[in-house]
């Protein structure tokens, strides 16, 4: 069995949903098999919050006139018809809408007119041998935010609890910082991984010396493929967000830039540490391949030891059980008692000799 089949996602090759060559701009490709939309609006303002669940898209022009901020939360792509009516309503870019559906796309951070779309990539909890990993995409719009996710569930609870609380600036802010909070908790939901990844390195580090076995090298393999994933899940969010506060103006009012410049840092450390294992990996694997290199070179070392022993005694042997009449004591009755003392000594004075060497039993001490 391949390391493909004992791992089934951890080593999968990249792959997006691409429409047809020669298709025009915003040709949305929906997966097969993919779940349909749930839409989920939550209305929010300083004075309170009220969450509607949507069935059709035609109920949501009545919700976008309460007061305060809309967040409508999409889980499922599995509609093109929704997905193409929800762009209609709202004024989505086709362009916009296609970097939303044809997932997953690299991380980013575009501006249209009227609105801004974000793209971040979301680590799904999943089996330890996995990582899954999953796009999300944001409109956003001046008093409303839409969110597109691939998959029901999410790591969003902490958002919607701060919004039920109403603690913070969550009710007051707008549609920027609760994009800011979701970008926020979506790199945040990468800290549980990598600790999860450094436990298992650490266990494998310390346990290296008494279990070198293949599965070793195994494990450490998988380890690095998860790792390699979710690096190219964080790292182009990094550089999103570092060239937009880079500029000195952007789609995102000043106030929400110092708090995204925390998320950056986050970013920042993941990659750090990420790039840290990667290359503590590769010296676990060096050492392990150093270890087997070693016990094989003792193993080796052992039998040439034995069979250098043997070699001499294999020799007189081989004399003595010719068959001419005048070997040397052949018809004592001490003869063979003799030849015996004799390679006995012969092998013992070889295995002193190895021992001063240093080849046997341990290295010589030179001080």
């Amino acid at each position: 069995m391949s390391l493909h089949e004992k791992l089934p996602g951890v080593l999968r090759t990249f792959r997006k949903r691409h429409p047809p060559a020669g298709a025009r701009p915003g040709t949305l490709v929906v997966a097969a098999g993919a779940p349909p939309p749930t839409i989920t609006v939550q209305s929010y303002d300083a004075a309170g919050l009220t969450t509607t669940q949507v069935t059709e898209v035609a109920q949501l022009p009545a919700l976008l006139e309460r007061p305060g901020t809309t967040w409508i939360d999409v889980q499922g792509l599995g509609d093109e018809a929704v997905l193409r009516s929800l762009g209609e309503l709202f004024g989505i870019h086709p362009l916009a809408l296609e970097d939303v559906v044809n997932a997953p796309q690299r991380p980013k951070i575009e501006e249209y007119p009227d609105q801004v779309l974000v793209i971040a990539r979301m680590v799904r909890p999943a089996a330890a041998a996995r990582v899954e990993i999953e796009q999300v995409g944001m409109v956003i719009g001046p008093r409303y935010l839409i969110s597109f996710q691939e998959q029901h569930g999410d790591c969003l609870d902490p958002i919607r609890r701060r919004l039920h609380d109403g603690a913070g600036k969550m009710r007051t802010a707008g549609p920027a910082y609760l994009a800011y909070a979701i970008v926020d908790a979506i790199v945040d939901g990468y800290y549980p991984l990598i600790e999860q990844l450094t436990e298992r390195l650490e266990r494998i580090e310390d346990r290296l010396d008494e279990h070198s076995s293949p599965r070793v090298l195994q494990r450490l393999n998988a380890i690095r493929a998860q790792l390699v994933q979710a690096r190219r899940a964080l790292a182009p969010q990094q550089l999103a967000l570092a060239g937009l506060l880079r500029e000195p103006t952007g789609p995102f009012p000043a106030d929400v830039r110092l708090y995204l410049r925390d998320t950056l840092d986050h970013c920042t450390q993941l990659v750090e540490v990420i790039d840290a294992q990667r290359d503590l990996i590769n010296s676990l694997m060096n050492t392990y391949l150093s270890l087997v290199g070693h016990r094989s070179n003792e193993v080796m070392k052992t039998l040439t030891i034995m069979a250098s022993i043997f070699i001499p005694l294999t020799f007189v042997a081989g004399v003595y059980g010719m068959n001419f009449e005048s070997l040397p004591g052949v018809h004592r009755r001490w003869a063979f008692a003799a030849l015996l003392g004799a390679m006995a000594a012969i092998a013992g004075g070889m295995v002193l000799w190895f021992r001063r060497r240093g080849w046997l039993g341990g290295d010589r001490d030179d001080d």
